[in-house]
């Protein structure tokens, strides 16, 4: 029989997660809603979840290049977030490896300077960054936007990979190693299979945060053809073509490719690829 406690504490652990999942899908579910309502039913009271009239028109008002350049921007912002990502994950790998396994002079100094980055917030880096990207003649380019991004992201990718470049059994790179292995082969037919998960739930990361970084963005960049989503979104609200549902279409329409890359690379985090590393 079940005890009284353990049914109780049940009842509450499910009252909570429905609280908690209420909190974090209602935000969601509105932008969803809101972005099939007609003008007309935007601010009705009380609200209403699902609309009377579902309409399209908010979605092909953001896909008119006449009233919103949707393509070019989403364009930019998938060009930035995934070569950011990329290079990021690259360099990482290498960085990583190295601190985790490689013996050398200040190892440890330079492991723990990596992460005094993240002591310093955002709005305090960009007039520095800002002087460094102009004196580089990178103003108003990309290149400005995947550096700085690759910059942000890479004390965390660091630090995130180098603990996971850990749990991999050093008796599997020194036998590759007798077998005659380099050490760039190691990490490339040995570390980056074992270790997919991690460096998949990285490159996850840095994509976001690029995907949505809107200070160094609104900075750097002044041409409207190389604005990322973010900008465009804001700009948006500055335009005669601004209305709720538009804005909550083109917010949906963001968030999509995030959504897609998660769903479609989820069994690389869940996999867990390295048990069985090892048979004992």
């Amino acid at each position: 029989m079940v005890g009284k406690n353990t049914i109780l504490k049940n009842i509450i652990f499910v009252v909570l997660l429905i609280i908690l999942l209420t909190f974090v899908l209602l935000p969601f579910v509105t932008m969803l809603s809101s972005s099939f309502k007609p003008d007309n039913e935007q601010n009705t009271f009380p609200p209403q979840i699902m609309p009377e009239n579902p309409t399209m028109e908010h979605y092909k008002g953001v896909l008119n290049p006449d009233i919103f350049p949707f393509l070019i921007y989403f364009k930019n912002s998938l060009l930035v977030a995934f070569l950011s990502a990329g290079i990021g994950i690259v360099i990482s790998i290498f960085g990583s490896y190295s601190f985790a396994r490689l013996e050398y002079t200040g190892r440890a100094a330079i492991q723990r300077g990596v992460l005094l980055v993240y002591m310093f917030g955002g709005v305090l880096l960009v007039i520095p960054l800002f002087q460094l990207i102009t004196k580089l003649g990178l103003f108003d380019t990309r290149t400005s936007l995947i550096v700085t991004y690759v910059v942000q992201t890479l004390p965390v990718s660091l630090y995130m990979l180098g603990n996971y470049f850990r749990t991999v059994p050093e008796s599997i790179e020194e036998a590759a190693i007798i077998d005659g292995c380099s050490r760039l082969e190691v990490i490339y037919r040995i570390v980056i299979p074992l270790s997919a998960p991690a460096i998949v739930s990285v490159f996850i990361y840095a994509f976001m945060i690029a995907w949505n970084e809107y200070l160094f963005a609104s900075v750097f960049i002044n041409s409207s053809q190389l604005r990322t989503l973010p900008l465009g979104l804001n700009q948006l609200f500055y335009t005669q073509h601004y209305v709720w549902g538009r804005m909550m279409a083109a917010s949906i329409l963001t968030a999509i490719p995030v959504i897609i890359l998660f769903l479609s690379i989820e069994r690389f985090i869940t996999g867990g690829l390295t048990f069985g590393g090892v048979k004992e």
